[in-house]
Order: structure tokens, then sequence, then C-alpha cells
């Protein structure tokens, strides 16, 4: 077990969940308030998306991203910044043709895809450690090849960023070695295991184990579950000597037909990792122990 838990919220994400939850943050100053919230109940981490304001889409504005940041570091409550990069490789099948890129597809370069990390330089950034088929009813696909990602890793590792490496599958852990291995990736690494998305690996305490195996010895590595499995896949991290992740981009719900805060979500796996005897660390005990830089 792990008796020392880093907590990151992902307070927001890119999906279209902003109509099924008036708790899901949307302009800069409500993503930055619940990024506050959930450091004062307890998180030591907040992932940040942003969302255009007018639409509540997801969007990859880097002045958004800088004043969402901006206002997060200008409080004082303290709370270590990790923005997604995984904007920008999303490719859509053209209906009428398949063959081409249609309606809803936003592929740009690696180079595109870190604007806004260059430009707020966070202590964490992620990165999507592969190709996905992605959503449940649709036909898109994330793209992320080796050659975007080592280019991605180049960067962030030049900037002094710590590459967050997210994995969906077995696969994913395969290529994220790979760059690890061309020392583009600062020891120790840091992986988040990411279950329950549609089509990657399933969420369950089996599929858990099996990935967590398969990490490099001395990797810190998280875990998190969506909707429903959110809290016991974060219970289940902790029990394999992981640290978690929870918040509303990956559930909106605190209990069945209740809708959740952020500051909620945090509260919920501080209070169970409290019971089971360990504690969460404050943002100042997780940069020492991943070894970053506070900004």
């Amino acid at each position: 077990m792990n008796f020392e838990v880093i907590v990151t919220c992902a307070v927001t994400g890119a999906g279209e969940t902003t109509d099924k939850s008036p708790h899901v943050p949307i302009t800069p100053e409500e993503v930055a308030n619940s990024a506050i919230e959930a450091a004062k109940a307890g998180a030591s981490v907040a992932h940040v998306h942003v969302r255009d304001p007018k639409t509540g889409k997801g969007s990859r504005d880097k002045l958004l991203f800088k004043e969402a940041v901006d206002r997060i570091r200008e409080n004082k409550t303290d709370i270590v910044v990790n923005l997604t990069a995984g904007m920008g490789g999303d490719w859509v099948p053209d209906e009428e043709n398949m063959a081409m890129p249609g309606k809803g597809t936003d592929m740009i370069g690696p180079e595109e895809r870190l604007e806004h990390v260059e430009l707020c330089k966070p202590e964490i950034c992620s990165l999507d450690c592969g190709t996905l088929n992605f959503g449940v009813n649709d036909h898109s696909i994330y793209i992320s090849t080796l050659p975007i990602l080592r280019q991605m890793a180049k960067l962030t590792q030049s900037w002094g960023v710590k590459p967050e490496l997210e994995v969906f599958d077995l696969g994913h852990i395969r290529l994220a070695k790979q760059l690890i291995a061309e020392e583009l990736v600062n020891q120790p690494p840091m992986f988040q295991i990411c279950l329950g998305i549609p089509w990657g690996a399933d969420q369950s305490v089996d599929t858990m184990k099996v990935m967590k195996d398969h990490l490099p010895s001395n990797a810190f590595w998280s875990g998190f579950g969506i909707s429903r499995m959110q809290i016991p896949m974060a219970t289940a991290a902790v029990a394999m000597g992981g640290n978690v992740r929870v918040g509303l981009e990956d559930n909106l719900y605190l209990s069945r037909g209740v809708l959740a805060t952020n500051g909620q979500l945090v509260k919920r796996i501080v209070d169970i990792i409290e019971l089971m005897g360990g504690r969460v660390l404050t943002p100042e005990e997780t940069r020492t122990k991943l070894g970053l830089t506070k900004r």
C-alpha cells in the first residue's frame, strides 16, 4: 500500500459534460476557482483543461490556459499545476469517404500541441502515449505516434516540465518505455494508468494490476477510473502502491443521482485514504517527491 499519496484533481476535461452538471467549470476563472477549491479540500495537484467560454467545448487556446494558470498561481492556496497536452490529436473520418478527415478533426503538430505549455511552464504536463479509438458512438481516433511523442518529450524536457505519461493500454506502456530508453524522459518517470475510456483498457482491479506490473520498477504512478468506478479504482490504486486521480473530468457524481463538485470528490478520496491509514502529500511534499520546480 502507498501510505503517502499524491491526489490529483482533474477539474474539467474537454468532454461534453457542461450540460450535464452545473458544477463543471467553463471559464478560466471558474477553472482556476475549481482548482483552488480542490486544493483546499486536500488535493496535491490540479490537472487543467480549458474550455471556450462561449460554447463550453474543450479548447487549446493558449491565452485561456494562461489566464487560468495565472489565477491559480496568484491565489495563496498552493497546488501543483498539471496541464493537459492532449488537444490537437483528433481525427474523425468523413462519413461519406472514410479515407478522408471529416467534421471534428483537429490535427496539429507536436510544437503547436505544446504552445500553452511553453507559455505557462507548468510543473507537469500530460503526454498521451499512443493512438486510441476514442468515443462510444462515433468514429473518432486520438492520434499520438512515436515521432510526435519524441518531439513533445524533447520539448518538455528542455523546459523542465515533467511529463505525466498517460497510458490507456499495455501497448502505450511499451511506447512510454521506449521514450525512457531514449532518455527523452528524465528519471524517475511518472505514469498515469487511465482505465475505462472507450476503447482503452477496462476498469478493473485485475487490469490495473497488470498495467502496474508492466511499469518500470522506479516509476511513480497514479490510476483512475471513470464514472461510478472513479472512487473504487482510486482506492485500488492506493492499495497497490499508487497515487490517485479524481475530479469532474472523469466523473460527475458523488453518489447515485447526486451531482458532485471537485472539492467533494477530493474530500471523499482524502477521507478514504485516511481511513486506510495513509495520508495525502501536500503540494510542497509532492514537488520534493517528484523532483518538481515550483514556478
